[in-house]
């Protein structure tokens, strides 16, 4: 899907709020989502549409030299069209020179998206006993390790 990915701003604020609704249990309010613009330990991206829809987003935090993805989250119209993969390769992309490890949790029944993080090289450390309390379903934990030596050569 042709897309482009941009930082998030307030102009997004609506649009991400609908996504999250749509995509978790526990959706974050919009003025939540708005106080996170100003967080500096954050990388807000979406991904737009030519028409400047958002299809979807993602959420990486940084703690020196560790990143964690918060989230990802994709409109359902616009699901398994690659526009989560084109958010992710980005903060992989971003987190090559940055970080040591990019780590995330996931759903462990969420096949889609175990498989595209096992496709971009995160793999299995552990996992997170009834991490969704009200679905009583356990997270799998994945990370993902950066070369040292694409640090090194910056």
């Amino acid at each position: 899907m042709n897309c482009q990915l941009v930082p998030m701003d307030r102009s997004h604020l609506a649009q991400v709020a609908a996504i999250e609704r749509a995509c978790f249990s526990h959706p974050w309010p919009a003025a939540l989502l708005e106080q996170e613009l100003e967080n500096s330990l954050l990388s807000l991206m979406v991904a737009e549409g030519e028409d400047g829809t958002v299809l979807g987003y993602s959420e990486v935090r940084t703690v020196l030299d560790e990143g964690t993805l918060e989230k990802i989250a994709v409109a359902p119209a616009f699901r398994r069209r690659g526009v989560a993969e084109k958010l992710l390769r980005f903060s992989l992309r971003w987190g090559e020179t940055r970080l040591a490890f990019l780590t995330l949790e996931v759903r462990e029944s969420n096949f889609p998206a175990i498989g595209l993080y096992e496709k971009l090289g995160f793999q299995v450390v552990g996992r997170r006993k009834n991490y969704y309390r009200e679905e009583h379903e356990d997270a799998l934990l994945m990370t993902l390790t950066f070369s040292q030596e694409a640090k090194e050569t910056e």
